[in-house]
């Protein structure tokens, strides 16, 4: 039996709507994003590129990789996460962090004592590391506490990148040269690499929103940063998210969430709190840990 043509270079392979539906099958179980009909050129742009890269020839060989390599459905999962940020994005809640969320937290804690922040989805690193950047030009009891930040993202391509600290023009744009010059190396190559310190301020772990497993191990926090996530879930994917965010908040803790999001839409589980800088999320009992 002759062997079937290759996929040609030029093109997007054509997937049948069984082929599409199974693919966005295995991304939504995977994690919790939901992908259709009306992306079918992005699904099939991305598809393209996989099924070069591993030569599988046909989309029913590439599924079939899926179906039996959790590693190649964790590089299709990286191929469709979405890493656009920079440092600063949507600063009115880092404002909110620093001068109503915080003070509201050591009320019940004493000098010295951790604070856990997590930021899920961390992308290639500006959204943690804009926290830290932040709370040391910002918070005048920075020093005061053993502030603790992690990062996490389904993404284990970006996970690296954020580790390394490297940042180009875009993601620094809303810095100003004085933060430029004293926390970032000189610029080598059009990019400049966050120094040391900070760098070693952040913590980065994989995670997945939807995964409980995946996410017992990091224990609680005080403060939760989940922004732009949800949108891209449906409401079964939306009501999971939120259990396990409620589930790592430690009792009375805060989120933060997108411009465009609303945890009231989804779980009893938190309230609203309106701070002059911006409205979030306020953890409502005692939650379910993981176990």
């Amino acid at each position: 039996m002759a062997p079937p043509p290759p996929v040609p270079t030029d093109l997007a392979p054509q997937l049948s709507a069984a082929d599409l539906e199974e693919i966005c099958t295995i991304i939504y179980k995977r994690s919790g994003m939901v992908f259709g009909e009306t992306k079918r050129y992005y699904i099939e742009r991305r598809v393209t590129d996989l099924i070069r890269q591993r030569k599988a020839q046909t989309v029913r060989n590439y599924i079939s990789l899926l179906r039996g390599d959790r590693r190649e459905t964790e590089l299709l999962i990286n191929s469709f996460t979405v890493n656009e940020t920079y440092f600063y994005r949507e600063q009115h809640q880092l404002a909110c962090l620093s001068n109503s969320i915080l003070p509201e937290i050591i009320r019940s804690k004493g000098a010295g004592d951790r604070i856990r922040i997590w930021s899920m989805p961390c992308s290639s690193g500006e959204e943690p590391y804009s926290i830290a950047l932040w709370l040391l030009e910002n918070w005048h009891l920075v020093d005061a506490y053993n502030i603790e930040i992690v990062g996490s993202d389904i993404d284990t391509a970006i996970l690296q990148q954020a580790v390394g600290g490297y940042f180009g023009q875009r993601s620094l744009s809303r810095l100003s040269a004085d933060i430029l010059e004293r926390y970032f190396e000189p610029e080598e190559d059009q990019q400049r690499r966050l120094i040391g310190d900070l760098r070693e301020s952040v913590t980065f772990a994989k995670g997945n929103i939807i995964d409980r497993q995946s996410l017992a191990a990091l224990g609680r926090f005080d403060v939760i940063f989940c922004r732009n996530l949800l949108i891209y879930f449906d409401e079964v994917a939306r009501e999971t998210a939120a259990h396990n965010l409620h589930a790592l908040l430690q009792p009375g803790g805060y989120i933060c969430l997108g411009h465009t999001e609303s945890m009231s839409r989804i779980s009893e589980t938190f309230e609203p709190v309106r701070f002059p800088d911006a409205i979030v999320y306020r953890e409502t009992g005692t939650g379910e840990w993981m176990s």
